[in-house]
């Protein structure tokens, strides 16, 4: 009799944890998140998409194979980021980047990105001495592209990454050094020759990139290790050309953390009792095991969501972009970006510019929510410079 009692209760737990699974939060974390920040303002102004769109040196966060198909051969750019701006004004992602093309099939880059959480004070008393700290995040990165013919490109990217975000404390035998790891890119870019329709021509435009491929990470000395955000983006667009000075650029991507899933976890009647007390374990009731090297959980991550493929579909976020460019020198944008609620929830719509004064272009974009949840860089202007110099491929 106990033993059907505990698996009637068991079958009553794994039934209403598929119907919890379903309606409540169950978002995936990791560390380092900053990674995932679009650092640069013309992709930030396109709901934050960047596989498939035009290349640019930016393209090291989005698709380095892009770099392949770069228009100029030397591409300096700098970007900032306020974060949390509507509450404090010393946040901020920093990016710094360096393309160079260096021939008509190759072409390597290297960039920085840093995350400054500003300045904390930390005391360990009402009346204890105050200490000041700086919390930070960085990454390294180089890349090489290489043109596999004429239209179809691919990269490797290598990446060494730094979050300093323990808190010094006062004794001498706190241990505060940094969390530290390392990851990698693989991703391809497709570009058609262009074509000419009735009233226009055209161009179609797809990429893929997996980044951030590399071991987990540890905040602290019991040793609980965290998941990079390793990520798959796949997207792909279509240039309008209407005429030798307007052309208007359509894309979609897809995006999914390439992360296990949080399974389902609560207890059972593990001592075979008949009743669900303290003592009894806490058992993984619906879901997989997320306790996995970063390898595994990288092919994990496509069937272990508790609710199954439903939910696996929900961890997908979409974004649609527009981007209208005027003789290459001035250009409007804008995009959508799309979450489930259950997974994080960020809905949010963007707006962008870009002006270029002899070979300097200037980038602006704004986000705004529109779900219930309202994103950290919600009224951001962000704004971004490029300097590009050296010799001209004619590929456009």
């Amino acid at each position: 009799m106990n033993k059907f009692l505990s698996l009637l209760i068991a079958a009553f737990i794994l039934s209403s944890a598929s119907i919890q699974a379903q309606d409540e939060p169950n978002t995936i974390t990791t560390a380092v998140p900053f990674l995932a920040i679009a650092g640069d303002a013309r992709a930030a102004g396109m709901g934050e998409q960047g596989v498939a769109t035009s290349p640019d040196a930016y393209a090291v966060q989005w698709n380095p194979a892009k770099l392949a198909f770069l228009p100029d051969q030397h591409n300096v750019g700098i970007n900032y980021t306020p974060y949390l701006g509507n509450l404090v004004n010393d946040i901020g992602l920093l990016q710094a980047v360096y393309a160079n093309r260096i021939d008509d099939r190759s072409a390597f880059a290297a960039s920085l990105r840093y995350f400054s959480l500003g300045t904390i004070n930390t005391r360990t008393g009402a009346e204890g001495p105050g200490l000041d700290i700086k919390p930070n995040e960085f990454s390294i990165d180089a890349t090489y592209a290489l043109k596999l013919d004429d239209q179809f490109s691919m990269a490797v990217s290598g990446r060494f990454l730094q979050s300093n975000l323990r808190i010094q404390q006062l004794d001498e035998f706190a241990d505060a050094s940094p969390a530290s790891s390392f990851g990698v890119d693989i991703s391809g870019y497709y570009q058609s020759e262009e074509q000419v329709y009735n009233n226009f021509d055209g161009r179609w435009r797809a990429g893929f990139n997996i980044s951030n491929i590399g071991p987990k990470v540890s905040y602290d000395d019991a040793g609980q290790e965290n998941f990079i955000p390793t990520n798959l983006k796949l997207g792909g667009g279509f240039d309008f050309i209407l005429d030798s000075y307007n052309k208007i650029f359509v894309g979609l991507e897809f995006n999914k953390l390439l992360v296990p899933t949080p399974p389902l976890r609560g207890r059972v009647d593990t001592n075979g009792d008949g009743e669900i007390t303290s003592e009894d374990d806490v058992v993984i009731i619906a879901g997989q095991d997320d306790d996995v090297n970063f390898f595994s959980g990288i092919f994990q991550s496509f069937g272990d969501a508790p609710d199954g493929f439903s939910e696996e579909l929900k961890e997908v976020t979409w974004s649609l972009a527009t981007e209208y460019t005027y003789n290459d020198v001035f250009a409007l944008r804008a995009g959508y970006f799309n979450e489930s609620d259950i997974k994080g929830a960020r809905k949010f719509a963007t707006l962008g510019a870009g002006f270029e004064f002899n070979s300097i272009d200037l980038d602006l974009s704004y986000l705004f929510s529109t779900g219930s949840v309202r994103s950290p860089l919600e009224n951001t202007l962000r704004f971004g410079l490029t300097f590009t110099f050296g010799e001209e491929y004619d590929e456009y």
